[in-house]
């Protein structure tokens, strides 16, 4: 049977800048082309593993967001997120996440983090394998360039495979549909070991950088980062024959979740080895790792994410500016931003992330301290006034139609009331209260600040704002954690020298020395949650690392009140003051209570794939 490619949308893909070379798509009807036509045309090829990235790397600027999934961000229109996150899939329905990154239009899935689409990508990559010698390639390093980025593909997508399910089936060969496919699942250590080999192949062949349209493909750099990425999780706590007996006891088969033999303190040195190769290339640097006086240390964060690539960058996925915008375009700033600018509430940052950013002098922050919580957002880590977008806080300036409202430009997460605290005389244009489209009301009072520019509105235009999938900071996190979990004084010490890099060019004080391993521990995991906060991480982290009740629990959410004598109709006084001070109170948020299940460190495999291959084993707990 001819298998036949269409291949329209890898041209036309916002997701990521690559070009080809020649205007193809006019010279053949689409959905003509066959195997055959495909393999000899090197652009056809080239669109072929084009869209092998957007599957790979999937939509993270998608309405949905993994944040959502952990304790980070809600998703305002829940959609079944709340259901997920009280761990009530089962392996006929993963809940919100099947409902939301499993429909056929990309907006609502993602990334794919499902086992089907996972594999039919997979599937895509072993095909190109399978006719690699066709190709006529126009030499020996057009050719070395593209394997290697198939190998790392492959390699990138099996990780995402064993972080939801543990051992899969490795498969190399393009099966089709009316192949038999019963096969069994590797074990979680064969998988890791496959994974690193394709990770290894792939930074033996790929270039150190690309340039021009080619930018965003992947790079020695970026193969060694995932490689580190990849054994850092298979060292985690997750996969240790301890936990496993605790999280997973009586089930008959631990090799699939992790390792039954060997030494946890080999695989943390492969994972710190991994981790220091990279940094030993000499390639990647902090952005702006020293502030220079003057500088707003806040401004220096938020100019990096919406950077078009800098020294820390390891691997972005690029996007396009557009005008217009329809609900397909991943625009993270109109999905995110507050409704009182139009914009759809989505992806909110809960207070729990909030409360997690450090005062200025790197002292926790503590409700129950008068002044911080009469002033909460005073002399915190900047890296929060770069992230969070708060009471009281400047952003762009007010559509038309909201400016009588706000003329000051101000968010408004609050409401004013009368004398008695419990009257309510007006609601702040960006709650669910407010006059400009309440149903896109954030719960939690903060909206998101990382990754939106505030200089274009998003009403109108796309932002080409990259997704930053791999940075430097993550690397050196990474080598920290390592570091730190071998535990001796001179690895400590190691992980503090790193650890500091990242908090001075955040403007935190350096942690101090000496500290033992459970202090470096928790300071590390604090920095990796405020650094990479919503960059898809904590979602991982909080499952590698076995604490799921300490990310799945009932949430907060910030209330924030003016209380006046006055009978008024404005947010604010005609000269922009306030009605008072803000009174702020953390409270519980009912709508968005978590509970956590140890079946959930790993994913059920779906009841329709479990038929379709009966020498699957479940995991357990389904």
């Amino acid at each position: 049977m001819r298998k036949i490619f269409y291949i329209l949308s890898v041209i036309i893909l916002a997701g990521i800048a690559f070009s080809c070379q020649k205007d193809f798509l006019d010279t053949k009807p689409l959905g003509a082309y066959s195997d055959a036509d495909v393999w000899k045309d090197p652009a056809l090829v080239e669109a072929f593993v084009n869209d092998i990235y957007q599957n790979t790397l999937g939509w993270p600027y998608a309405i949905e967001r993994l944040s959502d999934y952990s304790d980070e961000t809600c998703f305002t229109p829940d959609w079944g997120a709340t259901n997920f996150n009280k761990c009530l899939m089962t392996s006929d329905g993963l809940m919100g996440w099947s409902y939301n990154w499993g429909l056929p239009d990309p907006t609502m899935h993602t990334y794919h983090f499902q086992w089907a689409p996972l594999f039919k990508t997979i599937r895509s990559c072993n095909l190109f394998f399978s006719h690699v010698k066709e190709i006529p390639f126009a030499d020996e390093t057009a050719k070395n360039s593209m394997l290697g980025q198939v190998y790392f593909l492959r390699g990138y997508l099996y990780h995402h495979l064993i972080a939801l399910y543990g051992g899969v089936p490795i498969i190399t060969e393009p099966y089709g549909l009316n192949d038999k496919f019963d096969v069994t699942r590797d074990t979680y250590s064969e998988c890791v070991d496959y994974i690193v080999g394709q990770l290894d192949t792939a930074a033996s062949m790929l270039p150190a950088s690309f340039s021009g349209s080619s930018k965003g493909r992947a790079t020695k750099g970026a193969a060694l980062a995932m490689k580190a990425r990849t054994l850092l999780f298979a060292a985690s706590d997750l996969h240790t024959s301890t936990s496993i007996s605790t999280y997973a006891s009586g089930f008959s088969n631990p090799e699939l979740l992790g390792f039954t033999s060997g030494s946890q303190a080999d695989r943390w040195t492969a994972a710190k080895n991994a981790a220091k190769a990279v940094m030993d290339l000499g390639t990647y640097s902090l952005y702006k790792p020293t502030p220079a006086a003057g500088d707003s240390v806040a401004t220096n964060f938020v100019n990096y994410f919406l950077s078009q690539g800098e020294s820390e960058d390891i691997l972005l996925q690029y996007y396009t500016a557009k005008s217009g915008q329809s609900w397909s375009d991943y625009h993270p700033a109109l999905y995110s931003g507050p409704n009182g600018y139009h914009n759809w509430g989505n992806n909110t940052p809960l207070e729990d992330m909030v409360e997690e950013y450090e005062m200025k002098n790197g002292s926790k922050f503590d409700w129950s301290n008068p002044a911080m919580a009469a002033n909460p957002y005073s002399n915190r880590d900047a890296r929060l006034y770069a992230s969070i977008l708060y009471e009281g806080v400047p952003w762009r300036k007010r559509p038309a139609d909201v400016q009588g409202i706000d003329p000051w430009d101000k968010i408004q997460v609050g409401h004013v009331y009368k004398s008695d605290g419990t009257t309510r005389q007006v609601a702040g244009v960006d709650t669910r209260q407010g006059p400009i489209e309440d149903w896109n009301g954030g719960f939690t009072g903060y909206y998101l600040r990382k990754f939106n520019d505030p200089s274009v509105d998003p009403q109108y235009v796309k932002q080409a704002i990259p997704f930053k999938h791999i940075r430097y900071a993550e690397v050196l996190l990474n080598y920290a954690e390592a570091c730190i979990e071998l535990g001796d004084a001179a690895n400590l010490a190691e992980a503090r020298t790193y650890i500091n890099m990242i908090r001075t060019r955040a403007g935190q004080p350096s942690i101090a020395a000496g500290l033992d391993q459970a202090a470096m521990r928790t300071i590390c995991r604090h920095e990796r949650r405020v650094e990479l906060a919503f960059e898809n991480h904590r979602f991982w982290d909080v499952r590698r690392w076995v604490i799921g009740p300490s990310g799945y629990h009932q949430m907060y959410r910030l209330q924030v009140k003016y209380v006046t004598a006055s009978t008024v109709t404005n947010y604010r006084q005609a000269d922009g003051s306030t009605w008072g001070l803000p009174i702020f109170s953390k409270e519980i948020f009912g709508n968005d209570a978590r509970a956590w299940d140890n079946k959930c460190y790993f994913f059920p495999i779906m009841r329709d794939e479990m038929n379709k291959n009966t020498q699957l084993v479940q995991n357990p707990g389904y």
